[in-house]
């Protein structure tokens, strides 16, 4: 199937997903549609403070922009999953770690979390209630919503690094089916 068109069904069939209330984090009902391919390696060791991960607002979450992983470092794609939100929506840590940036960047508000073995999460736009340097434990409050960024008023933006490397936020919060070959058949 040609990239455009292939990219255009993800993004209509991940606007599906929807995590309902109590759901646990991994469970079918928060892994995206089987289609969703790997979009980078997975993290082969998320790092120390990476075990258990949460989705950074409250059930229900309804991801409406999947993660497209660009064709060379710095060409388009989309570095991170877009989450439906409206301004004055808690956000949460995702995991255990320390407040990396809390601030402005290009007229939106971004907050960073190092999670420990090159794990870096960001999330915006967010106006935090936590500075830079303070310990967060995962789905502890660390701010809201605000406006702002491609999200402006109708979503947040989540993306993860790992060594500097943007990867789906879906290898992290158990969303990405794994990769089976099957023998060819004769």
């Amino acid at each position: 199937m040609p990239p455009l068109p292939r990219a255009l069904a993800l993004l209509l069939v991940s606007s599906l997903l929807v995590v309902a209330p109590g759901a646990a984090t991994g469970s079918a009902a928060a892994r995206p549609p089987a289609g969703d391919p790997p979009s980078s390696t997975p993290p082969s060791s998320p790092g120390p403070g990476a075990a258990r991960w949460e989705w950074p607002l409250e059930p229900p979450v309804r991801m409406i922009a999947p993660f497209l992983a660009p064709p060379t470092p710095y060409a388009a794609g989309h570095r991170g999953i877009d989450l439906a939100a409206v301004p004055g929506t808690g956000v949460r840590a995702a995991a255990d770690g320390v407040v990396a940036f809390a601030g402005p960047v290009a007229g939106r508000d971004v907050l960073s979390i190092d999670h420990g073995g090159g794990v870096v999460s960001a999330i915006e736009p967010v106006e935090a209630s936590v500075a830079v340097g303070d310990r967060v434990a995962a789905g502890q409050a660390v701010g809201v919503t605000t406006t702002g960024g491609h999200c402006d008023a109708v979503c947040v933006h989540f993306g993860v690094r790992v060594h500097g490397e943007y990867v789906s936020p879906l290898w992290f919060l158990g969303g990405l089916p794994r990769a089976v070959l099957l023998p060819l058949s004769g």
